[in-house]
Order: C-alpha cells, then sequence, then structure tokens
C-alpha cells in the first residue's frame, strides 16, 4: 500500500516548486504519495520592516512547524539558508539534497555587473550580509532594503526602484529565470549564506521511521559542506540582524570553509574573515570544522562585531 504524507510549504512560487520537487523525489525513490499544504507565514505577511526588526528567518518556518506539530503536515521543506541553526526542540532536518550554484546573482535591466554600475546607483538586496559585501566591493553605491519574494522583488526591479538587485543564483536557476542573471558573483568577491543553495526537509524528531527513509535521500557532501557553515553560524549566533557568510567547498578530498563577518551598525567597517582546510569524514568532524572557523572570526576580533548586532536588536 503506497503511503500518503503532506508536505507544509509556503505559498510563493519558489517555495512551491521546492515542495513539489522533494514531492516528486519521494514518489519516485521511497514510493511515498505526498501532498501539498500550501501556507503563508508570518515571514511572507511582514514586507515593511526588515526580518532582523520583526524576529528573523524563524518567521519562515513557525507555521510549517506547527503544522507538523498538530499532525497536520509531516515534513516541510526549506531553502536551507532560511533555517534557524537551532531548531526548535522535537524538530530536525531528515534530509538536505544536493547543492544548487550557492552563489549570489547580478540582476539589472541595464548594468551587466556590478563594475558597470555609475557612482551612486541604487542596489537593492533582502541581507546585511550582501549589503556589507557590497559596500566592501564598491563603497559609493546606494544599498536599498528590499523585502518580498522572488517575483515581487524582480517587479520592483522592473518597475525601477533600483538599478540592480542581488538575489540568490539557486532561486532564479530553479524557477527557469536564469537568463535574468546578468553575472554571478565568486565567493571571493560576495560570500554566500550559510546553506545558500541546499534545500532541507525538516520533520519531528519521533517520526523515526520517516526520518530513517528520509536518509536515503540525503547528498552526503552537501550535507558536510553545510554542517560546518551552520556550525559557524551557530557558534557565532548567527542570524539577520548578523551581517554573517559562511561557505564550504569540496577541494578533491578537502573540505575548504570561508567564513565572514561585517559589522551591523557602522556597515562599511572593514570585514573579518577565516578560511581553512581539512579532511572532514563524519558530521562531528563537519561541526568542529565550522566552529574552528568560527573561533578564528573570534580571534580577529567577532565579539565587538556581535555586540554592535545585539545593540542594533535591543529594543527602543
Amino acid at each position: 500500500m503506497t503511503e500518503a504524507i503532506l508536505i507544509a510549504t509556503r505559498e510563493s512560487r519558489l517555495a512551491l516548486w521546492q515542495a513539489e520537487h522533494v514531492r516528486a523525489l519521494l514518489g519516485e525513490r521511497l514510493g511515498i504519495d505526498a501532498g501539498l499544504l500550501g501556507m503563508t507565514t508570518r515571514g511572507d505577511q511582514i514586507l515593511d520592516r526588515a526580518l532582523s526588526k520583526v524576529g528573523g528567518k524563524g518567521l519562515f518556518v513557525k507555521e510549517l512547524e506547527t503544522a507538523m506539530d498538530e499532525g497536520r503536515a509531516q515534513l516541510a521543506v526549506h531553502s536551507l539558508k532560511d533555517v534557524p541553526m537551532q531548531l526548535p526542540p522535537g524538530f530536525v532536518l531528515g534530509a538536505v539534497l544536493e547543492r544548487e550554484d550557492p552563489r549570489d546573482a547580478f540582476v539589472s535591466n541595464r548594468f551587466a555587473a556590478l563594475a558597470d554600475l555609475p557612482h551612486g546607483a541604487r542596489v537593492g538586496t533582502s541581507s546585511l550580509r550582501r549589503h556589507v559585501q557590497l559596500l566592501a566591493l564598491r563603497p559609493d553605491l546606494d544599498v536599498q532594503p528590499l523585502r518580498g519574494n522572488l517575483d515581487t522583488r524582480l517587479r520592483k526591479l522592473d518597475d525601477g526602484a533600483f538599478d540592480a538587485i542581488v538575489l540568490a543564483a539557486a532561486g532564479l536557476v530553479r524557477l527557469g529565470l536564469a537568463a535574468r542573471i546578468r553575472s554571478r558573483f565568486e565567493t571571493d568577491q560576495m560570500l554566500p549564506a550559510a546553506g545558500q543553495g541546499a534545500l532541507g526537509i525538516e520533520l519531528r524528531a519521533d517520526a523515526a521511521a520517516l526520518r530513517e527513509r528520509l536518509g536515503t535521500l540525503v547528498d552526503r557532501p552537501t550535507w558536510l559542506a553545510v554542517l560546518a557553515e551552520r556550525g559557524v553560524s551557530r557558534t557565532l549566533g548567527g542570524s539577520c540582524s548578523v551581517p554573517l557568510a559562511a561557505h564550504a567547498a569540496w577541494q578533491g578530498e578537502i573540505l575548504r570553509i570561508d567564513a565572514l563577518l561585517g559589522h551591523a551598525q557602522e556597515l562599511g567597517a572593514p570585514l573579518l574573515r577565516a578560511s581553512l582546510t581539512a579532511a572532514v569524514a563524519d558530521d562531528a568532524a563537519a561541526e568542529a570544522f565550522g566552529v574552528r572557523a568560527a573561533e578564528m572570526l573570534i580571534e580577529r576580533g567577532a565579539r565587538g562585531y556581535l555586540a554592535a548586532s545585539d545593540a542594533a536588536d535591543a529594543p527602543g
């Protein structure tokens, strides 16, 4: 008898694509018949304020977790970069799928690359991480917040609100919008967010049988890389109010991790950087590798930068 489960998903076009992708995998590889439970989250509803001011990335997953907790859904599919570093008690990541391009994309209707933008050009971005790195590359730019789903952001660009916007390349590729990408930032220009380009499947920790089956979908190289990246963020308390980047990539049998931290209040302050390479064979080694990279940032002054993020979050 074919099993039937429901996948909780946000209702944006990209989120639905991701959920459909996982639904197809479940059917093809595990013989599981999955349906979708579309939901609107608080993160989708609040578009006039920065995420860091209204609760962070957890706003995109809380309603989905509630649906799983109440038994209305058994799984949730997320862009891994949107998943908080600490999941609520009772929830786990059951699988991380093979990564799409993790880089950030430069999108513009008039300019081919960041270097082509005129002095003072208006650039839209959804994250402090991108903001500080854009200013490091081009201090003359007018970088402004840009909220909304992918289609909303593109529409704001097309309506003339921005000269260019920066988006995750993976989302554009998945929706068949790769032609909108004018250029891609190499990781030495703009370091991605932890987990960027990867899809994560979340479920209840007590769903042992389903969790075991999902384990067969795990792409092991991606899993170890994102464990290291999330280890950086977890150690430093990464959130939407912390301009933090972490990216791990395989060089043969060796994993290289790069981490970067900016200042949340002085956005043009020097960026703190760390890089490490190591042979990483299991989950514990991957997480410890990320912690080592975070400790390097701490040695280089991260605590002062993190205090600025805490102050920015403080009420008043």
